[in-house]
């Protein structure tokens, strides 16, 4: 009667189950559960899910008053803010360079988004196990070197079609190899962070789906931006 709503649906979803007995303590039979409960809890813990991704704690409700629906968006947002400070702290490290080739003040966003959609590509899929617990001690290494190359192929695709686009757009070779380079070294850590994260985090007993999608982002903003502007700096 006391295992978690989560783990009830994981356990007629693993053994296929139409309906099962609820016990006590004592083992005695207090109720039933049937499928269709289990389809209002997967429901359920689906939406909470989606919200704690979004970096709100609590379920909103139509009828909720701006107040309310402030103070739950709050504090990722405020965390949010400090890791973009932090993010931005690293473009102004490299503010000489940047000021020499304004086309990488231009491309930056580019290696930011590819970077932000892969590692949240990973980061759900990653939370999707986590929940359903198929992700454990035996096949961890397994998924994160899974997720790595796959970064990796992503990254070697998109740093060719990147390179190419923006050889026509400023027809110059060395700023498509630095872009092209960037997309590899982002798209990479993106795939390690996407599940490295949120697998330390679930360790720590810290709800990934609430907290991992803003560090993850930091990383692949940080990343992103120092490999970019970072190999601009030797070669420009």
């Amino acid at each position: 009667a006391d295992l978690d709503k989560e783990r009830v649906g994981n356990i007629f979803t693993q053994y296929n189950l139409v309906s099962a007995g609820v016990v006590d303590k004592e083992q005695k039979l207090i109720g039933v559960i049937t499928g269709d409960d289990v389809v209002t809890i997967v429901k359920e813990e689906a939406v909470e899910d989606a919200l704690r991704l979004g970096g709100i704690g609590a379920a909103e409700d139509i009828s909720d008053n701006p107040v309310e629906t402030s103070k739950n968006r709050f504090w990722w947002l405020l965390i949010n803010l400090f890791t973009a400070v932090l993010a931005s702290f690293v473009i102004g490290i490299f503010e000489n360079t940047i000021q020499k080739v304004i086309a990488l003040a231009v491309l930056m966003p580019i290696v930011a988004s590819m970077g932000g959609n892969a590692a949240t590509q990973t980061l759900t899929v990653t939370i999707q196990l986590i929940a359903s617990q198929q992700l454990n001690a035996k096949n961890v290494m397994k998924i994160i070197n899974r997720e790595v190359v796959t970064g990796l192929l992503n990254g070697l695709v998109f740093a060719v079609i990147t390179g190419v686009f923006v050889y026509f757009w400023f027809h110059d070779l060395k700023i498509s190899i630095l872009i092209g380079a960037a997309m590899i070294v982002n798209l990479t850590v993106a795939g390690l962070a996407g599940i490295a994260i949120p697998v330390t985090l679930n360790k720590m007993k810290i709800d990934p789906a609430v907290s991992a999608t803003v560090f993850v982002t930091t990383v692949t903003d940080v990343v992103g931006f120092f490999a970019f502007l970072g190999i601009a700096s030797l070669f420009v």
